[in-house]
């Protein structure tokens, strides 16, 4: 991780704007799942992670409670983050397919993984202001990831986060705006390329919203934008 980026972290990790959820995240980090009751929860705002010079970048909703929440790493040590580890190896992003603890040694090459919030929010939902208030340390990063090809959005919420800390809601006018929907795609006027999934929570997946063939879709489209470079050793 580069300086600017560790600063960025640092800051992301000792972040306080949102009471709600900072007491959120402390009660479930204190009162832990009995699965889980040995560990220690990080409990705190939650960085990205991955490639500094990374083509696509993938943008969720926000930690879950028993997953970043308590290991500290995006899509770490939950549901979610089987089927996005699982896809990001198959495809050549990352070195392993599993993601379980913050030293597992897990590297992604060429991708980055950040998130519209970064607390993990009560029932799954931040709000319109916790949003904004995680909204700048998004533009950061995509101030630093100078490289970005392709930004991968899980949910609406990750869809209309990337839009508005990229500008391009502004900028553009409500008809002009990119629709959300699962393999939906959008080329904007700079080039970047917008590619929608549903999230692959449990909500979704165990319900068949989001099937197998429907989430390797996405990533398979996605290789044929940027195909694959070379994995950096672990």
């Amino acid at each position: 991780m580069t300086d600017a980026l560790q600063e960025l972290a640092d800051r992301i990790a000792g972040c306080e704007l949102c009471p709600r959820l900072r007491r959120y995240c402390s009660q479930i980090a204190t009162a832990r799942k009995r699965e889980f009751a040995s560990q220690s929860y990080w409990g705190r705002p939650v960085p990205g992670f991955g490639d500094l010079e990374a083509r696509l970048l993938i943008v969720g909703l926000a930690p879950g409670a028993h997953g970043s929440n308590r290991t500290g790493r995006v899509f770490t040590g939950d549901a979610s983050g089987v089927w996005l580890y699982e896809a990001l190896h198959r495809y050549g992003w990352a070195n392993q397919p599993s993601a379980w603890t913050r030293d597992d040694g897990l590297t992604l090459t060429d991708c980055y993984i950040t998130a519209a919030a970064r607390c993990a929010p009560p029932q799954n939902r931040p709000t319109a202001e916790e949003l904004a208030h995680c909204r700048p340390y998004l533009q950061e990063e995509l101030r630093l990831l100078t490289k970005v090809r392709v930004v991968l959005a899980l949910g609406r919420i990750g869809w209309e986060s990337w839009l508005r800390a990229s500008g391009w809601w502004a900028w553009l006018t409500p008809r002009e705006r990119p629709n959300f929907g699962h393999g939906a795609e959008a080329v904007l006027p700079d080039g970047m390329v917008l590619v929608a999934s549903f999230h692959p929570s449990r909500q979704n997946t165990n319900t068949g919203r989001l099937s197998r063939p429907m989430w390797n879709g996405v990533f398979e489209r996605i290789r044929t934008i940027v195909p694959s470079a070379p994995l950096q050793p672990a």
